[in-house]
C-alpha cells in the first residue's frame, strides 16, 4: 500500500493527511488558541430622577441602539432620534437609560459589536445599581436589527424587547419565544420594508411568543417619533420582568 504522508505546523496544530487511496485518511486532530480582544465604545447614560436617593434600591436599565445616519465618533449625533433626543430636550425616564454609538462602517449585527453591547451592560450591571431581571433593549432602523440579534445571542439577558422598523432572523425567533416583544413599523416605509417586521412577528408568533405588533398605517421609516413618545410603550415595559425560557413549540402544527 502506497501512503504519501505530510505534516504542516501551524498555530500549535499538526495536521497528517494519506492518499485518498488508503484504508483510513481520516484523522484526529485538536485546536487551541488564546486570543485577547479588546471591545470599547462611548455612550450617553441617564440616571434616573431619584437615583441617588435610595442607595439599596435597584433601577430597570434600558438600552438604546440608534440608527446608521447616527454611527461614527461624534456622539452628539445619538441625541438625534429616540429616548436620547427626548432627554437632551428634558424629559426624564423611570430607567437608567444608555445609549451606545456604533462605529463608522459597522452594523449593530456584527459579530463585534454584539459582544461589545454585552461587555456594555456587564459594565454597567457591575457599576450602577441595575435590576438585573428589569433590563430593556430597544433600537431603531440599524438597532432595529441590532434588538433583533442582540435579545437571539443573549436570550437570558432581557425582559423585553423593542425593535422598531427593523428586521431579524426569523429562523432564531424560537430563541426570543419567551421574550415579551413591542414591535413597531410604518406601513409606507420604503427603506426598510415592513415585511421584515412582519417576518419576525409571525416567526414569534409560530414559536408561542407574545408579540404587541403597531403597523402604523401613515407612518414611512420614521415610525420612532410616534413609538417612542407613547406612554403605553414605557408602562408596558415596566410591567415587564425577566422570565425563564419556555419549552420549544413545534411551528409544524
Amino acid at each position: 500500500m502506497n501512503v504519501l504522508v505530510w505534516a504542516l505546523a501551524a498555530a500549535g496544530t499538526v495536521y497528517a493527511a494519506t492518499s485518498p487511496g488508503t484504508a483510513d485518511h481520516m484523522q484526529a486532530c485538536s485546536f487551541k488558541c488564546t486570543t485577547a480582544v479588546e471591545l470599547s465604545c462611548r455612550y450617553w447614560l441617564a440616571l434616573p430622577a431619584g437615583y441617588e436617593n435610595d442607595p439599596a434600591r435597584r433601577w430597570p436599565l434600558l438600552l438604546f441602539l440608534h440608527g446608521a445616519g447616527e454611527r461614527g465618533d461624534d456622539l452628539e449625533l445619538v441625541k438625534k432620534h429616540g429616548p436620547p433626543r427626548r432627554i437632551a430636550e428634558g424629559r426624564t425616564y423611570p430607567f437608567i437609560v444608555a445609549a451606545p454609538q456604533c462605529p463608522a462602517g459597522a452594523w449593530w449585527e456584527d459579530v463585534r459589536q454584539v459582544q461589545t453591547l454585552a461587555a456594555l451592560l456587564d459594565e454597567l450591571e457591575r457599576a450602577l445599581r441595575v435590576d438585573p431581571d428589569r433590563v430593556y433593549l430597544t433600537g431603531l432602523s440599524m438597532g432595529g436589527y441590532g434588538t433583533w440579534r442582540l435579545a437571539a445571542e443573549y436570550p437570558d439577558r432581557f425582559a423585553a424587547i423593542v425593535p422598531i422598523c427593523g428586521g431579524g432572523r426569523w429562523f432564531m425567533a424560537d430563541r426570543i419565544r419567551h421574550l415579551p416583544a413591542w414591535v413597531v413599523h410604518g406601513a409606507k416605509d420604503t427603506v426598510v420594508p415592513p415585511q421584515e417586521s412582519q417576518l419576525m412577528v409571525e416567526a414569534l408568533r409560530r414559536a408561542g411568543g407574545a408579540v404587541e405588533f403597531r403597523l402604523d398605517p401613515e407612518a414611512g421609516h420614521d415610525s420612532w417619533t410616534a413609538a417612542y413618545d407613547e406612554p403605553q410603550l414605557y408602562e408596558w415595559l415596566l410591567r415587564q420582568v425577566r422570565r425563564p425560557r419556555t419549552p420549544a413549540v413545534d411551528s409544524r402544527r
